[in-house]
C-alpha cells in the first residue's frame, strides 16, 4: 500500500505541472489581451499596468467601420451558416446511408480545400469570381466562406447520421410511420448535436475568415479580421486587444456550448472516411 501511495503521488505531481504549463500556454495570451484592453498605461517593467482605463474601448466601438464590420461579420456567418445546413445536411444523409459509386471520392475532396494553403485556392475563385460579376458582392463574400466551411458541415452531420441506429429507424416504420415522418422524429433529433456543433464551427469559421473576404469583398465588405488588422498595424496594441477581444468571445462562449452537445468520441467519428 505505500508503494502504491508512493508510486501515485509524483504521477500526480507531474500531471499538475503539465496541466498548470497547458493551462498558462492556453489561457496566458487571453489574460494578457483582457490586461491589455482595460490598461490606461502600461509601461515594463511593471507586472500590471500602472492605470486601468475604458478609453481604448471608447476608441474602438466609436469607431464607425468597427461597428459596421461587426454587424456585417455575423450577418454573413449567419447567411454562411444558413445556406450551408441547406445545402450539406442532405448530402450528409446521402454520405451516411447511400450506397452510390466514388462514394469515398466525393467525401474526400471536402477535406481538400484544407490540405494545402488557401490562398491559392482564394486567387483560382477569385477569377472565376471576377467573369461572373462576383467580386466585391455580398454573394462573392458568402460563397468563398461556404467553399471554406464545407467540410465541417459534410463530415460531422455525416457521423452524426451514422451513429443514429438503423433498428430505431425501422422500428418506426414496423409501426406505420413514412419515410419523411421517421426522418423527422427519429434520425434528424438524434442527429441534432452533431448538426450544432458543425453549425457552431461553420459560423465561427466564418466570422474568423481574412483572406478571402480581402479577396473578393474589398473594398466594400470589411469584416471583423480585416478591420483588426487595419487597427493592429495603424493603432496602439491596446486597440487591437479591444478587437480581439470581442472578435474572440464569441468563439470561447459558442466552443464552450459545442462542448456540452457532443462528446469526443462522435467528433474523432466525424473525420472517419468510410
Amino acid at each position: 500500500m505505500r508503494w502504491y501511495f508512493g508510486a501515485v503521488g509524483p504521477r500526480r505531481i507531474i500531471e499538475f505541472l503539465l496541466l498548470t504549463v497547458f493551462a498558462v500556454f492556453f489561457a496566458g495570451p487571453l489574460l494578457n489581451l483582457l490586461v491589455l484592453a482595460f490598461s490606461g498605461q502600461w509601461a515594463y517593467p511593471h507586472m500590471l499596468p500602472d492605470q486601468w482605463s475604458f478609453k481604448w474601448w471608447n476608441f474602438v466601438l466609436r469607431k464607425d467601420d468597427v461597428a459596421h464590420s461587426i454587424g456585417l461579420s455575423f450577418l454573413i456567418a449567419a447567411m454562411v451558416t444558413a445556406l450551408s445546413i441547406v445545402l450539406c445536411i442532405p448530402a450528409a444523409y446521402a454520405f451516411a446511408r447511400l450506397r452510390f459509386p466514388f462514394k469515398r471520392f466525393f467525401l474526400f475532396s471536402f477535406l481538400l480545400t484544407h490540405a494545402f494553403p488557401k490562398m491559392g485556392l482564394y486567387v483560382s475563385i477569385a477569377v472565376l469570381f471576377y467573369q461572373l460579376n462576383l467580386m466585391n458582392t455580398l454573394l462573392g463574400v458568402v460563397l468563398i466562406h461556404m467553399i471554406n466551411v464545407l467540410m465541417f458541415m459534410t463530415w460531422i452531420p455525416t457521423a452524426a447520421f451514422r451513429n443514429v441506429h438503423a433498428a430505431q429507424e425501422e422500428s418506426a416504420r414496423d409501426v406505420g410511420a413514412t419515410p419523411f415522418r421517421v426522418f423527422r422524429s427519429i434520425t434528424l433529433p438524434m442527429a441534432m448535436p452533431g448538426i450544432l456543433v458543425a453549425s457552431v464551427f461553420t459560423f465561427l469559421n466564418s466570422l474568423d475568415e481574412a483572406q478571402g473576404t480581402f479577396l473578393v469583398g474589398i473594398p466594400d465588405f470589411k469584416t471583423m479580421p480585416i478591420v483588426m488588422y487595419s487597427i493592429i498595424s495603424d493603432f496602439p496594441s491596446s486597440a487591437g486587444a479591444v478587437f480581439s477581444i470581442i472578435l474572440t468571445a464569441p468563439t470561447i462562449i459558442l466552443l464552450l456550448a459545442a462542448q456540452r452537445l457532443v462528446s469526443a468520441d462522435v467528433m474523432a467519428s466525424g473525420f472517419q472516411v468510410k
